[in-house]
C-alpha cells in the first residue's frame, strides 16, 4: 500500500531505518482489528488502524498517517477518533500506541487527545527513542 510506503519513508528520514515491528495485515481483519483509509477526491490520503493486543489488554494504533500536503488540517485527529470509536464499538476499553522522540507533532497529537505515558511494551521495551501511551476509552 502506498501511504504505509511514504510512512516507512517518514521512518527512515527521522530513524534511519524503517520501522521493523512486526505486523501482520491478517491483524487487522475484523473482529480482532480494524484498517481505514481516509481519501481526497478518490486518492488516499490518511491510513490508521488498531489490532487487539492481549498483553496490553486493549487495541494497539498502527500505522497511523496523513500525507504532507494535508497536514496540519486535523485529519489526524480526525482518523485518531474514528479508530477510538471503532475499538469502543467492537467492545475495547482501553487504546495503546507506541510512537517516537522523533515525531513530536504524533506526541503533541497523543497527549492533546488525552493518552497519557505508560511503560514501554512489548518490542519497544529496549527501544530508546520509543514513547508509549494509553488512553481509556
Amino acid at each position: 500500500m502506498k501511504l504505509i510506503a511514504e510512512l516507512q519513508q517518514v521512518y527512515v528520514v527521522r530513524y534511519g531505518d524503517v520501522d521493523a515491528t512486526p505486523v501482520d495485515p491478517a491483524q487487522f481483519a475484523a473482529p480482532e482489528g480494524y484498517f481505514a483509509i481516509g481519501y481526497s477526491d478518490g486518492v488516499p490520503v490518511a491510513c490508521g488502524g488498531w489490532r487487539y493486543h492481549s498483553a496490553m489488554g486493549g487495541a494497539e494504533i498502527k500505522r497511523m498517517y496523513v500525507i504532507d500536503r494535508l497536514r496540519g488540517r486535523g485529519l489526524s485527529r480526525q482518523v485518531l477518533a474514528h479508530l477510538e470509536s471503532t475499538a469502543r464499538a467492537a467492545g475495547h476499553r482501553r487504546m495503546v500506541l507506541e510512537t517516537g522522540q522523533a515525531q513530536p507533532e504524533a506526541i503533541g497529537l497523543y497527549v492533546s487527545s488525552g493518552y497519557t505515558e505508560i511503560e514501554k511494551y512489548g518490542v519497544y521495551k529496549d527501544e530508546p527513542e520509543s514513547v508509549c501511551y494509553a488512553k481509556d476509552l
